[in-house]
């Protein structure tokens, strides 16, 4: 059986999550093997079998640090740099050079105890590929000359049509054309709430069918599926180091450079200037190894990072790359497209209006019949409204004609018809009373559609692009925190002024195209610095692009997700805001991580100077900041 991971073209994430599972249980157990050998060569020596417990110790060495000193041997190889895990098995075999045989085995003891800890909380944040994987199904119901053919997921291709039961998950991408059910997409969108799917609605690959028995059009392939763009943001993500943690990778070398210079000092000068013992000078270099080691410092970041993007994506947001998370938390304005971002996408009925002298149910039926007979969004709308408000009947049309730019012209029984846009009527023709409410409905941002019988205006239908539920809460989220917040959009800007009234946004730009846009970002840029961009459209991709960070609605074209650098899987502006909280709350934990590293080293390094810090504490002390630091930035996990 194909499993659905080398469908993807992911066996090898599959292999490295193994590996890295193999890997960390194994460190734990030589790490736990080592603290074994000590207590034995510790009892051996107290009972006067020195030589026997040497043998023992070096034991305790080599079980204990092999994994440490593989991974810092190969990573000093890889960056031609030094690195904490060598000033770690310097010290320790400095240890037992000056004959503290126990006091070195503990130091790599507890080096190689915290290091399996360490890897272990590592994974735990970068569980969300393997609990990914096990979401999608690896077989399917396909229906073939109305039957059910079981067959493996990664055969589909769009066009098949699948059956999808109650309580299973939905194997691929598609469009539902038979039934009606709840969907649980809590996996990808962080919304805990059933959705309701009818006829024509898209679902997604991974998601639960909860409660009726549905048929699935397959609308992508198996590589191309919102689930598989899950994976792969994640995976980048989580391979692409922030800013913060790059410096601190850049300054281990210098440091570890700077610590062994100033310890091969340590190792003479007390001795000729404070007039230490040999003994006690090299003691307390190989202490000053320990406790000067930058592990906390280097800890510090990438726990607080991976932890933070493991945590948006449960709850619908795919950051790119830990450097995109952390921008966020340095975003003093946010633009928004209108279309599809602010608003819904779609057009609505909001208004309508049939002079007294005609039979209202009458007309809307004929305009529900002309409207049927065209694709555009707006007849769509109008459809829908007119067949929730009239009472459906079998009109006859003997033409109908789409005049482009303008509506459709038909002809029904002995009459004439023309819907469509007031640039295409004579107003001067035209009654009061709809002059008057389109008029009022225009100036309001709507978008005015004439019906006309005979060469006579008889009545209006107005459509507004409906504003999200949750942009406005956004916004003023947004605006709380300082956020300067800008609409940009290619509508006119009657419509715009409009939309800024309703999710009160600070400013708005109207009629612009993609290169205004652009400009407007960049302008946006020199006046405040860090901006965003947030978007969903082709027309949309040159400004994301250009934004400090670029940030695409997960039902958007295909390049804006390609080029924005965070995705918000479901439609949610209240999402935005939750990322920025995300950033702002893991870069105070990073500080916090930070300046604890710091401050716990200087403690340590005065009180070896001042000869009031033992091997054993030192390392205490230090491995027990480190694994402080990362139990700290995984509590970004949670909530």
């Amino acid at each position: 059986m194909v499993k659905y991971s080398e469908a993807l073209d992911l066996p090898a994430v599959v292999r490295k999550e193994r590996t890295s599972f193999v890997k960390t249980h194994l460190e734990l157990i030589m790490a736990i093997l080592s603290g074994v050998l000590i207590l034995i060569a510790w009892l051996l020596m107290d009972h006067g079998n020195s030589s026997v417990s040497a043998g023992v110790y070096l034991s305790a060495y080599v079980i204990g640090g092999y994994f440490k000193a593989v991974e810092g041997i190969k990573a000093s190889i890889r960056t031609k740099d030094l690195n904490v895990e060598l000033l770690m098995i310097i010290a320790a075999i400095g240890a037992a050079w000056i004959g503290y045989w126990t006091e070195g085995a503990i130091l790599i003891f507890i080096f190689a105890l915290s290091g399996a800890l360490e890897t272990y909380t590592m994974n735990k944040s970068r569980n969300e590929i393997s609990s990914l994987l096990d979401l999608q199904p690896e077989e399917a119901w396909k229906i073939v000359d109305d039957r059910e053919i079981k067959v493996q997921v990664a055969s589909l291709t769009p066009g098949d049509v699948i059956a999808v039961k109650p309580g299973e998950r939905i194997p691929a991408d598609g469009q539902l054309i038979k039934g009606q059910t709840s969907v649980d997409e809590a996996a990808f969108t962080g919304e805990s709430m059933p959705v309701t799917k009818d006829v024509a609605a898209e679902v997604y690959a991974g998601t639960v069918n909860l409660t009726g028995a549905v048929q699935v059009r397959v609308t992508k392939k198996n590589t191309e599926t919102m689930f598989q763009k899950i994976i792969e943001l994640v995976q980048s993500a989580q391979s692409e180091k922030s800013p913060s943690q790059l410096f601190i990778e850049r300054f281990e070398g210098r440091y570890v450079k700077t610590v062994l210079a100033v310890t091969l000092v340590m190792m003479f000068l007390p001795h000729y200037v404070l007039g230490w013992s040999w003994e006690e000078t090299f003691y307390r270099a190989m202490v000053l190894l320990v406790v000067a080691s930058p592990c906390a410092l280097v800890a510090s970041i990438m726990p607080a990072s991976l932890s933070a993007i493991s945590n948006g994506a449960k709850k619908g947001i795919l950051f790119k790359g830990g450097v995109h998370l952390e921008n966020l938390n340095s975003i003093k304005a946010i633009a928004f497209d209108k279309t599809g971002t602010l608003t819904e996408g779609k057009p609505k009925v909001t208004n309508w209006f049939i002079r007294q002298d005609h039979i209202k149910a009458e007309v809307l039926q004929i305009t529900a019949a002309i409207e049927k007979q065209s694709n555009h969004p707006l007849a769509q709308a109008i459809v829908l409204f007119t067949e929730e408000t009239a009472p459906a009947a079998d009109i006859q049309m003997d033409t109908v004609e789409d005049v482009t730019g303008f509506g459709l012209q038909a002809t029904v029984g002995q009459d004439r018809y023309r819907i469509g846009k007031p640039d295409w009527f004579d107003h001067s023709k035209m009654n009061e009373e709809i002059s008057a409410q389109a008029a009022a409905l225009s100036s309001e941002g709507k978008t005015i559609v004439l019906i006309e019988k005979n060469n006579d205006v008889i009545g209006l239908i107005a459509l507004k692009d409906q504003v999200r539920q949750q942009t406005i809460e956004a916004v003023k989220y947004l605006k709380s925190v300082g956020i300067h917040t800008v609409m940009l959009t290619g509508d006119s800007y009657g419509t715009a002024a409009s939309i800024q009234k309703e999710t009160g946004v600070d400013n708005f730009k109207a009629e612009c195209l993609p290169g205004v846009k652009v400009e407007e970002i960049k302008h946006l840029k020199t006046q405040y610095g860090q901006v965003a961009m947030i978007g969903d459209g082709i027309n949309d991709a040159p400004a994301l692009a250009t934004a400090s960070v670029g940030v695409a609605m997960g039902a958007g074209s295909d390049i804006a997700l390609e080029t924005a650098d965070v995705v918000l899987v479901k439609n949610d502006l209240q999402k935005i805001a939750e990322a920025i909280r995300l950033s702002k709350r893991m870069n105070k934990i990073v500080k916090q991580n930070i300046i604890f590293s710091i401050a716990v080293i200087l403690v340590l390094i005065v009180s070896n100077f001042f000869q009031a810090l033992d091997l054993p504490l030192g390392v205490l002390g230090h491995e027990g900041s480190t694994i402080l630091v990362i139990l700290n930035g995984l509590r970004l996990l949670r909530g």
